[in-house]
């Protein structure tokens, strides 16, 4: 995941992609609300198709990662 990084100076800290100011979770947002990848490369045109697909990718391993606590009443 060589494109996303993690910079406590710009966005907080978010994971954004390298050289930008574009986060992970606008990405996925974006994704989420019907754009698809030549339509973000055209309004952010500093963005790569890969950036998106790395931003993918790190979405999914943070999702494996988490664990389901079940708490019975």
């Amino acid at each position: 995941m060589s494109r996303i990084i993690f910079d406590p100076k710009i966005l907080k800290g978010k994971p954004i992609i390298k050289g930008t100011r574009i986060s992970v979770d606008l990405i996925l947002e974006l994704l989420a609300n019907n754009w698809s990848i030549d339509d973000i490369l055209k309004q952010y045109p500093q963005l790569k198709k890969q950036d998106i697909l790395e931003a993918l990718k790190y979405s999914a391993k943070r999702i494996k990662r988490e664990e389901t606590i079940l708490i019975s009443k």
